[in-house]
């Protein structure tokens, strides 16, 4: 666990106790102060913490002051109250002045674990409400867990800070995009970013596992449970145990299928094929899709139950034609790999023939047209010439810029805008209808009316 905590107790003894006894388990950036009056300095500082145990009574400084020290210099610490005194109103006191809870000493380890979780749940779900609001870029704890995902779309930023703040919980995740915007590849992130990143990470795409075989994949088979198991296979739930199951294309499960998946994750329970004795296991569920679930819903393809099972968290990727500002970064990166690290260029106008470009595969279409672009570029500058028919085609269709200054240019947010409310009201305000029309699913349509504080 990523979690940063600090204890404050000035018993070194104790001190000592309470941080083995969170190493054990699983936090591992865990700061000890005996020194009230000093911890209190390094929140003055600057310092940043994600939780604090403070203890009550020290000399110097108490419990009670430290608490006002942190809530003001850091806010979103949450702060947890140790003392060996049971008192209702010292517990009172501390919740008013911002403490999220107040524990008795001696502290078993059982207690401390559980009041720890949900201090961290409480922080994470306040984080999650903060980033709504916030129309800041955010910034990653962990940037490294992130760094296979090349961007700088104030967009994009925001979901990833999302899906940083949903990895360190157990929720199951739904990562929603058009095709080639790269849900694996965000899946893999949040793994890498959760608790569960040194186990294993298994991707599986539902439209590839045949019905008939879907139990044997999942819940794997004992010898002789069928033709041919000449020996017992474990499936992908028990080679998965303690790590993260990433459900790609959830949406082509088969409906029959859709129920045997949903008892797995209520239950955390299955039986292998050929068994009857029910195994447990510890998993995450991150699930993607390209289709409109609540549609499928609506039309009876789609569990409605098994879609709220996965939508604990709930992430869209924007397609890349709506972050463009990511494109000389993705040219940039994926040119150097196809070019074997060497120095790459690409010239003005090719660059502006791409960002014309809409790139109906996302991202996965402009890593197909560079590394096809390099090999007719044969160690050259990359030019217009270069890149394929279609682009320079359906490029050519449009203009960066308006032809005659008589034209006002509008940014093209306003233009979407416009647009998408324009044929909304000629529809009669018919979601489904409207959506169908703009060739977008209903999901985006309801997120984009909602952006502009239409109902």
């Amino acid at each position: 666990m990523e979690n940063r905590i600090i204890i404050i107790d000035d018993d070194q003894d104790y001190l000592d106790i309470l941080g083995r006894h969170l190493r054990s388990l699983g936090y591992k950036q865990v700061t000890l102060f005996n020194d009230a009056q000093a911890a209190a300095k390094t929140f003055e500082n600057g310092a940043e913490y994600d939780l604090a145990l403070i203890d009550m009574t020290m000399p110097g400084m108490n419990g009670l002051a430290v608490l006002e020290v942190i809530k003001s210099t850091s806010p979103s610490t949450e702060c947890i109250m140790v003392t060996a005194v049971n008192e209702a109103r010292t517990a009172v006191d501390c919740m008013k002045k911002g403490a999220y809870d107040y524990l008795v000493k001696p502290v078993s380890r059982q207690v401390l674990s559980l009041c720890l979780q949900r201090a961290m749940e409480h922080k994470r779900l306040l984080d999650l409400i903060n980033l709504k609001k916030s129309r800041s870029i955010p910034r990653l704890n962990n940037p490294e867990a992130f760094s296979a995902i090349i961007t700088q779309s104030p967009e994009m930023l925001h979901v990833l800070r999302e899906a940083e703040l949903h990895a360190a919980s157990n929720v199951p995740i739904l990562i929603t995009g058009e095709s080639g915007t790269g849900k694996e590849l965000l899946a893999r992130a949040i793994h890498n970013a959760s608790p569960r990143s040194r186990f294993p990470f298994t991707a599986v795409n539902m439209a590839s596992i045949a019905g008939n075989l879907f139990e044997a994949e999942f819940f794997g088979h004992t010898q002789g449970a069928f033709t041919g198991a000449t020996k017992q296979r474990a499936g992908l739930l028990a080679n998965t145990d303690k790590g993260t199951l990433f459900l790609d294309e959830i949406g082509d499960l088969p409906l029959d299928l859709q129920g045997k998946l949903l008892r797995v994750l209520q239950d955390g329970e299955y039986t292998m094929v050929g068994s009857s004795t029910k195994r447990k296991v510890d998993l995450r569920i991150v699930a993607a899709t390209n289709t409109d679930l609540e549609e499928m819903i609506i039309q009876k393809a789609f569990r409605k139950d098994l879609f709220y099972r996965i939508q604990g968290g709930w992430l869209h990727l924007p397609p890349l034609r709506q972050r463009k500002e990511d494109l000389p970064l993705l040219v940039s990166a994926f040119g150097s790999r196809y070019n074997g690290q060497k120095e790459f260029k690409i010239e003005p106008e090719a660059m502006e023939m791409l960002l014309a470009y809409d790139f109906p595969g996302n991202v996965r279409e402009l890593k197909s047209i560079v590394q096809s672009s390099l090999n007719l570029a044969q160690g050259k500058n990359l030019t217009t010439a270069c890149l394929p028919a279609h682009v320079r085609r359906k490029s050519r269709t449009k203009k960066l810029y308006p032809s005659s200054p008589a034209v006002a240019a509008k940014p093209l947010a306003e233009v979407e805008k416009n647009h998408i409310l324009a044929v909304y009201k000629s529809t009669g305000k018919n979601k489904s209808q409207a959506a169908k029309i703009l060739g977008i699913g209903l999901n985006t349509l309801r997120r984009k009316l909602a952006k502009y504080g239409v109902n």
